[in-house]
């Protein structure tokens, strides 16, 4: 089994395919096994590399959430691409791992081929920041007192969530009895020394006005917290692309892993071919009119 060794902590990862290196970083409720439809799509171009995160087993699950954090997030991408001999890469992240690969990208521009981010910008709402911080608490507390399986019941029923149980129910049944094999202690040191901590997408305008790495950010229009910071990050990032995708919720790859894999695709095509062009700045003319 492989490991990278990221500052003492051992992350599992799995690679497929050769090629231009992708490396898949996953959400708060999944792990490696959430891309393994876009493991099998590109690794017929690519080579692939997902990993899973610390706290996420066979990945060590260090036992204080100091051991958890933003940086560390970014750091521990790093160690799985420098044990894997990759020098850059395409970067695709969901949810947690969109932050991970946007802050990537902001840390280390030059090893980002370019960002792939799905599901950005959870707790970024300013007028919802205080309930997202409880929720928070107490689902860290689910975890340590309730156990897996409690916590499954409170996130399979989440409302952009259920849209994946309309859709496709057998994946919906095997991606949460997937989660319920986590580590409870592993996911209340995430929540406690990531995610609450983590600065929110509107934190990040500064870097993302300056980022230069062509940018993909993708949502699903039923995927309310997200939306905002998506649109966000459009108008602020002359890098970025925008992909709303109708009536799906959070995990756009787990729900329609069809047309993520086309659309991702064409947007590293783009890439790779040196076609991907930033933003037009006369696209910013507040005017519905050209300037003379």
């Amino acid at each position: 089994m492989p490991f990278a060794d990221s500052d003492s902590v051992k992350l599992y990862y799995e690679e497929a395919g050769r090629g231009v290196p992708i490396v898949f970083v996953h959400e708060f409720s999944g792990d490696f096994h959430s891309w393994e439809a876009q493991m099998r799509h590109f690794s017929r171009r690519y080579r692939c590399v997902a990993y899973n995160a610390r706290g996420y087993r066979p990945s060590d699950v260090p036992p204080s959430p100091s051991k958890y954090s933003q940086k560390l997030a970014i750091d521990d991408i790093v160690s799985v691409m420098r044990h894997a001999d990759i020098g850059k890469a395409h970067i695709i992240g969901c949810s947690m791992g969109a932050y991970a690969t946007l802050n990537f990208g902001l840390r280390f521009p030059r090893r980002a081929l370019s960002l792939t981010a799905v599901g950005a910008g959870s707790g970024s709402d300013p007028y919802r920041r205080r309930q997202f911080l409880l929720n928070n608490s107490k689902m860290a507390r689910l975890f340590e007192e309730k156990g897996m399986p409690a916590a499954v019941k409170a996130y399979q029923v989440g409302p952009a969530r259920i849209q994946l149980a309309a859709k496709d129910p057998r994946g919906y049944r095997e991606f949460w009895a997937r989660f319920a094999q986590h580590s409870a202690l592993g996911h209340a040191c995430t929540l406690r020394g990531l995610q609450r901590r983590r600065p929110t997408i509107y934190d990040l305008e500064p870097g993302l006005a300056r980022l230069k790495v062509p940018t993909h950010v993708v949502v699903g229009d039923e995927d309310d917290a997200c939306l905002d910071p998506s649109l966000f990050i459009k108008r602020v990032c002359p890098a970025a692309r925008l992909t709303v995708v109708p009536a799906t919720g959070h995990v756009v790859n787990v729900e329609e892993p069809d047309f993520f894999n086309r659309i991702t695709e064409d947007f590293l095509n783009l890439v790779d071919s040196g076609r991907w062009r930033p933003r037009d700045p006369r696209s910013y003319n507040p005017s519905t009119m050209a300037r003379r």
